[in-house]
């Protein structure tokens, strides 16, 4: 069978890699087109464009790039056009996926779409849609199940595939260090996210924050698409180290990390690492983003962290917009350092975290799930 694959996003692109080892699995003779990154690639997925050329952030950035995202938008619908494929499967991204996804019902293909788009947090106006345009909806956070069931729409909770990826074996700490030139202190851990623009306005906070903690080593964690001289000013700093694209090594050997708001949050906890969640809009049309965000979710969510969203309850501390800064991040980070009864307790809410995200074994979840829906007149074990 022939299959589409839309991923937007550094995320995208891991959860959809391991669906697409799964689905192969599933299907031995899988012919697989896609939107994504390096891992869905090396899962031999003929690759259309890449995730680093999609991905803008906020309202602001949106309207500013308008007409590459039509382009692309474009573009993709007449790609699936001559594909032809069986089914197309959407990895979040919503803004670009549910359009597609409109567009590729009314052409008449199935569409199963995989991480369900935070409705729940901003447009719950976009419920109604997806029942008429998704023929199948997968969701990974246990709430969202029930969220939609209030729309009387029936999805499939498969758990989360972070849980298939997190715990693999890692070197030890020495061998680490080594290949990574980091000196002999305990590590934190310093992601300040994947896009370029989160980088320039969260990472200075972090590298000062670094300065009032000369006797720990803060490594930063870049994201694999990223580009070298996004880091290079922050690297003439003693206390600061840089490893790419191994996040999850970082995390295993950390005490504590430093984290911008999104899936790296989710990440971390699972690895049972003390964090703090970083959030800032930065410049004209970021600020314009921030306020918007906060009037549309403000009122829904008391939180943004996935952590926290799943706990529904403050188990980590979020710096957002004014609360971010170097004097606040160095009280927290203090706290997470030394503080035993904190730290024990943010530990026991990450235990918490995982129970409600189920076992492992997503990915093969939602490929089975795939192929059902590409496959429905042959028998699928």
């Amino acid at each position: 069978m022939k299959y589409y694959i839309i991923a937007g996003e550094a995320s995208g692109d891991l959860h959809a890699s391991n669906l697409v080892k799964h689905l192969k699995l599933e299907d031995t003779n899988a012919v697989i087109r896609g939107w994504g990154g390096d891992l869905m690639k090396h899962e031999g997925v003929e690759l259309v464009k890449h995730y680093r050329d999609l991905a803008f952030m906020g309202f602001a950035e949106v309207v500013k790039h308008l007409p590459t995202i039509l382009r692309n938008i474009e573009f993709c619908k007449k790609d699936i056009l001559e594909y032809k494929p069986d089914v197309i499967v959407l990895v979040d991204y919503p803004g670009f996926n549910l359009r597609i996804a409109k567009f590729a019902k009314e052409a008449g293909f199935k569409i199963v779409y995989y991480i369900s788009p935070q409705v729940w947090a901003w447009k719950s106006s976009r419920v109604n849609l997806i029942k008429k345009v998704v023929d199948r909806m997968m969701v990974i956070l246990p709430f969202e199940k029930a969220f939609y069931a209030k729309y009387d729409y029936q999805v499939d909770f498969v758990g989360h595939p972070l849980l298939d990826v997190i715990g693999e074996a890692t070197p030890d700490i020495e061998t680490f260090r080594s290949l990574h030139n980091i000196p002999p202190k305990p590590l934190i851990a310093l992601l300040p996210g994947s896009r370029k623009q989160e980088i320039d306005v969260m990472l200075p906070i972090m590298a000062q924050t670094a300065k009032s903690f000369p006797h720990y080593q803060f490594v930063i964690a870049a994201a694999p698409s990223a580009h070298g001289e996004w880091y290079i000013n922050y690297l003439t700093q003693s206390n600061i180290s840089i490893v790419y694209d191994r996040t999850y090594k970082l995390l295993q050997h950390s005490t504590a990390a430093l984290v911008t708001s999104g899936t790296a949050t989710l990440e971390t906890a699972l690895w049972g690492v003390p964090e703090a969640l970083c959030y800032k809009a930065k410049g004209f049309t970021g600020t314009i983003s921030y306020h918007i965000a906060k009037r549309l979710v403000g009122k829904r969510l008391k939180f943004i962290g996935l952590v926290n969203l799943i706990m529904e309850r403050e188990s980590i501390k979020e710096f957002i917009q004014n609360d971010l800064t170097v004097k606040s991040l160095i009280e927290e980070l203090s706290k997470l350092l030394d503080d035993a009864a904190y730290i024990g307790r943010i530990k026991d809410e990450y235990k918490q975290v995982r129970e409600k995200l189920g076992g492992p074994g997503a990915s093969a979840k939602a490929a089975h799930i795939v192929a059902q829906v590409a496959m429905p007149l042959q028998k699928i074990a």
